[in-house]
């Protein structure tokens, strides 16, 4: 990973093979008469001509004495996400350009800790690469360091936990985005397994505990091995601790591990499994949010649960019309075999609900009908604690990955009705993700809870700013920011 480091300096003093100075909308004029002469008779001319105004989307490149590239930052005052971005395209000019010293000039008052945290966090995670079936990798990952530079940086010792947190953040965001990105031929529910347990040996205070078919089979979670029959690779629940050395709220997180996604028996299309490995980036993003809150110390107590199965049509698999009793007693009939997800959600929050947690939210790329309403830039959030929502909707903000609410409307339930047993795992034709979340709810029993259905950011089509195609890591920045304000709500009372 590339090297952060923090420094204090005018633009004169800026070291690099590359230099970046962001420019607001609006103020580029002002901003570039505090630039040295050269630089700024060479930029003035280029603001003259209307090349550069300062926008989101704009980059002018300088080549002098040194190379230095303005990038457009918007206009003020500008938000944390716009810095994060402005981050994220700086590792790519830079990586375009081959550098492998990189400078960013934060100017006289913009290097304060949430921006070096955001610029620092785009540039890191704009790095990110799967190349590890690549036979021909073209090299273009050179950059090696990245100073961020500014004239009221405090000292940079102060400063070291700001990086420090970011690195660790971003270390467990790329852990989710390979995990995701591994064939499902690899990522079997043994090897997710193996790999928490891993975590365990590498982060002090993170305890992991893996059960096997045998040990499901004793603590009747009747819904995962259910969904596992049609598959010759036996499933595996993971369960992640962590309790910061500082009283805090205790935190369920559930995580929807589905290795691999055929469908079942209701089997999918062709084209709609080329992309099912992504099924368990829930479970992904649990790991990495639990491993996460370990490494910066957060004073909570985390419990991750992840499920994790394939969803074959193997000639054991389970069939439409089957019914599941669960260690909770209720009772499901299973209509289509490939509204699975629900189905091991449900034994993990019964589960986490006998240790009494004082908050749980599940991740799950849950619903075909979530990523229809909200595409592939926002994840869905609804719960029954509209504080907790609110709390996750700004922790989603902070971060860069945003939700949107959707209600869960009571008078939904009654399409989970069935004629023999306590629900079905499908509603009709309309509301789906909706119904999806009334279905989990019945499973939290009076816990607070909040539901994520994250199908449409979790893995991207094409290219994004901070991310290349493929798994995004989406949901463990935002669980992190979402721990530390439950933590701050706990001391606060």
């Amino acid at each position: 990973m590339v090297k952060l480091q923090v420094q204090r300096g005018d633009l004169r003093a800026v070291r690099g093979d590359l230099v970046f100075v962001p420019l607001p909308e609006g103020d580029a004029r002002a901003a570039v008469r505090r630039l040295d002469r050269r630089l700024a008779t060479a930029l003035a001319r280029r603001l003259g001509d209307g090349a550069f105004r300062g926008r989101t989307d704009e980059l002018l490149v300088h080549h002098g004495e040194r190379t230095t590239a303005f990038l457009g930052i918007g206009r003020a005052p500008v938000a944390d996400d716009a810095w994060r971005r402005a981050g994220a395209r700086a590792r790519q000019e830079a990586e375009r350009q081959r550098a492998r010293r990189v400078a960013v000039y934060l100017g006289e008052n913009g290097a304060s800790r949430e921006v070096l945290a955001a610029f620092g966090e785009g540039f890191l995670l704009a790095g990110y690469r799967f190349g590890r079936y690549l036979s021909n990798d073209d090299g273009q990952r050179r950059v090696e360091r990245l100073a961020m530079v500014g004239e009221t940086v405090a000292g940079t010792a102060a400063l070291r936990p700001v990086v420090s947190a970011v690195e660790a953040v971003v270390r467990e965001v790329f852990r989710a985005r390979d995990l995701v990105n591994e064939p499902a031929s690899v990522k079997t529910p043994r090897f997710l397994a193996e790999q928490a347990t891993a975590l365990a040996v590498e982060i002090p205070g993170l305890e992991v505990e893996v059960w096997d078919a045998e040990r499901i089979a004793r603590e009747n979670l009747a819904g995962l091995l259910a969904v596992a029959r049609g598959s010759r690779e036996e499933p595996r629940f993971i369960i992640l601790r962590y309790a910061g050395a500082a009283a805090g709220p205790h935190v369920a997180l559930v995580g929807k591990a589905i290795t691999f996604d055929s469908g079942g028996l209701s089997l999918k299309p062709a084209k709609s499994m080329e992309t099912m490995k992504y099924d368990m980036a829930g479970g992904a993003a649990v790991i990495g949010g639990v491993a996460a809150a370990a490494r910066l110390g957060l004073p909570v107590r985390v419990t991750g649960y992840v499920p994790a199965t394939e969803n074959l049509p193997g000639g054991s698999a389970q069939k439409p019309g089957d019914v599941i009793r669960y260690r909770n007693g209720k009772t499901v009939e299973v209509l289509n075999t490939d509204a699975e997800g629900r189905l091991i959600l449900a034994d993990a929050l019964a589960l986490a609900g006998l240790e009494k947690p004082d908050v749980m939210i599940d991740v799950a790329t849950l619903t075909g009908a979530c990523r229809v309403a909200l595409g592939s830039l926002f994840a869905a959030v609804m719960g029954n604690d509209q504080r907790l929502v609110d709390t996750l909707l700004a922790a989603g903000r902070a971060a860069g990955e945003p939700l949107w609410q959707l209600p869960l409307v009571v008078e939904y339930r009654e399409d989970l009705k069935s004629p023999i047993a306590d629900l079905k795992n499908v509603g009709g034709d309309s509301a789906g993700a909706i119904i999806a979340g009334l279905f989990l709810e019945e499973f939290v029993g009076g816990t607070r809870w909040a539901h994520l259905d994250i199908a449409g950011p979790a893995f991207t089509e094409k290219d994004l700013p901070h991310a290349p195609r493929g798994a995004t890591g989406f949901g463990v920045r935002l669980l992190v920011r979402c721990l530390q304000r439950l933590a701050e709500e706990h001391a606060g009372h």
